[in-house]
């Protein structure tokens, strides 16, 4: 037996708050705890003495000083080190939380704010009914994207609620009891076990009642476009450090909602944070393609990425196609089984995956890779001169080009030998004045060397342009994604090829159009409305056969055309330089970019990295490469951890394969991307 007076030489006063909405009873409890009391224990115990009969599974203790949350119910206090001064607040694991989408629509629904975000994101997906959820992340929007807003919303009054898509009536964790509708069919689509597809079509998931179907039209539909003043409120990123603001407040996914200071009821962007899209099928993707169209299409009008005046009268055509098609309501049951298989077949080249083409295919003779030879004129930039042209035979052997003097001489010696390994290949083409160039910049010692290349005609451009972006990736013409690749490019080609419709060009006026919800604010000043309107018209020539996801996915296709796609910008200072520099994050290299031309600097490629690591001391990113090539850098405009778990993140998406039936390595994930903090 214990005398009382040597027990109570063990036990300590522990002040526990409860976040409950029960009026006239106390939010402030004390109790009597010892140190081996365990987290599970010091539950029970505050139950009972809070004496109301409710669920209270959903809740955990969060500890306010050390910003952590005591999930591991066996441990004890001492183990946790909670002690006499600890502030423990006993809520909810699962909070409300809106979610501004691709499509500028929000929802709110009810999130883990104990979850890693990676878990989270992972279980919010399932809900909206989009795969392939580590593609996306969530982001804070950074003060400097706001201001703008603020401005001019000072005099304007809150956005209507009815703007806001309620889901939280459907529980996002597996955890909780799942009602029928719309959480419950996503989870599981019926899939037919012998051919593996769904037995229904992707909008019948959805049919449990008049708010599932409500939600999925908002979601897996394109929104009526915005109008220009709307567009006009938005931010616009200027300059590459503008960019870099927008990709300063993604949440670290290796840890909670509530560890970074998320509140409930704020709202976050959800975006695709990783510009690698797997697998993407219009039978099994609605939503998920009508998403990665929205977040395409704005950052085209808010000019997030550059495009020529050519391109963005494509892409005005491309959105006017899909607004359309979405307010007629033949389309509101477009996704019926048939029309989706044929658009399966027609898109089989359009496949947007890591990195095209089919990897199984057996290659024709591995010993004979096939070669490129032909007269091309080159270009080379010379300072304060006009540029120097002249035709060569070139030669595309491997990954690399040599060029001669004339066909004859070609079996001598070259005049010169590039090696577009790791390079960067940029379109310089305009369709209309017949100009079809290749720009290489080509990895040296002290920078990038600059050599374009002038092909004459659209066949030959995209054949040496898909060998050439093969060979910057190490690949060369006997890879199998070749074809697709030159096929791809010349299905672009065709769209910017357009013939004028003399109906269309001289009747603009009687098209119900406003041309300027479709192309970015620069276009809107540059060229009246009526000329507009007759220039996208004369471009939607070219699309108007196309249904309505193929239309969705030519539009991703042909962003992802653009020699700046999938660039995330940091702004950064090398260990050594006096002066910040913009780093580029892509899905397969980094670029050192001059932040005030904008020129690309140096390239270095993940397939070269050796090992990367963070001196988390003084927030520093060091990376190895082969041939004894390391770098160095501080990151100005955002958290390093940032640009380390877009690295991880990245390498982690290229191990993906449809082998592995869907099932993530979150292990795997967290190990590459969390670094040892």
């Amino acid at each position: 037996m214990v005398s009382s007076t040597e027990y109570g030489s063990h036990t300590w006063d522990l002040l526990l708050t409860v976040d409950h909405q029960h009026e006239g009873v106390e939010k402030e409890i004390p109790l009597q705890v010892t140190g081996d009391l365990h987290v599970g224990g010091l539950m029970l115990k505050l139950v009972e003495k809070i004496k109301i009969a409710q669920d209270w599974s959903d809740y955990a203790f969060w500890w306010e000083q050390k910003k952590c949350w005591l999930l591991k119910t066996h441990w004890t206090l001492d183990k946790c080190g909670v002690q006499a001064d600890a502030k423990l607040i006993f809520t909810t694991q699962h909070k409300m939380l809106r979610l501004r989408l691709p499509n500028m629509k929000t929802v709110r629904l009810k999130v883990s704010f104990s979850s890693m975000v990676f878990r989270a994101v992972s279980d919010i997906c399932k809900m909206l009914n989009i795969r392939r959820s580590e593609e996306l992340s969530l982001l804070k929007q950074s003060e400097g994207t706001l201001k703008k807003k603020k401005k001019k919303d000072k005099n304007s009054k809150e956005p209507a609620t009815e703007d806001i898509l309620n889901l939280c009536d459907s529980p996002v964790s597996s955890g909780l009891p799942a009602n029928a509708g719309l959480y419950s069919k996503t989870m599981t689509p019926i899939y037919d076990p012998v051919s593996g597809s769904p037995a229904s079509s992707t909008m019948t998931w959805f049919s449990d009642g008049s708010s599932a179907e409500q939600s999925c039209s908002i979601l897996a539909l394109s929104q009526p476009t915005c109008s220009p003043e709307m567009l006009a409120e938005m931010y616009q990123p200027r300059t590459l450090a503008d960019k870099a603001k927008l990709n300063a407040g993604w949440l670290d996914s290796s840890r909670s909602l509530m560890e970074q200071d998320v509140q409930e009821d704020d709202q976050l962007l959800l975006r695709f944070k990783y510009y690698t899209f797997f697998d993407l099928n219009p039978k099994y993707d609605a939503v998920r393609i009508n998403q990665i169209y929205e977040q395409a299409r704005w950052a085209i009008l808010l000019e997030e990425i550059d495009c020529t005046e050519e391109e963005m009268l494509i892409f005005a055509a491309l959105q006017y196609h899909v607004s359309k098609l979405s307010l007629s309501s033949e389309t509101q049951d477009s996704t019926c089984e048939s029309e989706v298989d044929e658009v399966e077949a027609a898109l089989s080249n359009l496949e947007v995956t890591l990195e095209g083409g089919n990897k199984s295919n057996i290659l024709e003779d591995i010993t004979d890779i096939p070669k490129l030879a032909d007269n091309l004129k080159l270009v080379r930039p010379k300072k304060l001169a006009l540029k120097a042209i002249k035709t060569y035979w070139f030669v595309f052997r491997d990954t690399s080009i040599s060029y001669f003097k004339n066909k004859e001489s070609a079996q001598g010696e070259p005049i010169e030998k590039l090696n577009l390994k790791g390079c960067e290949v940029v379109p310089d083409v305009n369709v209309a004045a017949k100009k079809f160039g290749i720009k290489l910049l080509i990895p040296v010692a002290d920078g990038m060397n600059e050599v374009y290349l002038r092909c004459d005609n659209e066949d030959q451009y995209a054949r040496w342009m898909a060998a050439c972006v093969l060979a910057s990736k190490g690949r060369t013409m006997a890879d199998s994604s070749y074809q697709p690749e030159v096929q791809k490019i010349l299905s672009f080609l065709q769209m910017k090829n357009w013939t004028m419709c003399s109906q269309a060009a001289s009747e603009p006026e009687n098209v119900d159009m406003k041309p300027e919800c479709f192309v970015s604010p620069r276009y809107t000043k540059k060229f009246k409305s009526k000329q507009l309107t007759a220039r996208i018209l004369e471009a939607h020539q070219n699309v108007s056969q196309m249904s309505l996801v193929e239309a969705k996915l030519r539009f991703i296709q042909a962003w992802q055309s653009l020699p700046e796609f999938g660039l995330s910008y940091y702004v950064v200072r090398f260990k050594g330089s006096k002066k910040d520099d913009v780093l580029g994050v892509s899905y397969n290299r980094l670029i050192r970019i001059d932040m005030a031309t904008g020129d690309p600097i140096t390239t270095w490629r993940f397939s070269n990295m050796k090992q990367w690591n963070v001196n988390w001391e003084i927030r520093q990113v060091a990376i190895e490469f082969d041939q004894n090539v390391s770098i160095a850098f501080t990151c100005l405009s955002a958290d390093c951890k940032i640009i380390h778990e877009y690295i991880g993140g990245y390498i982690f998406l290229s191990t993906r394969s449809k082998d592995h039936n869907e099932t993530l390595d979150e292990e795997l994930f967290h190990k590459l991307t969390g670094g040892q903090e």
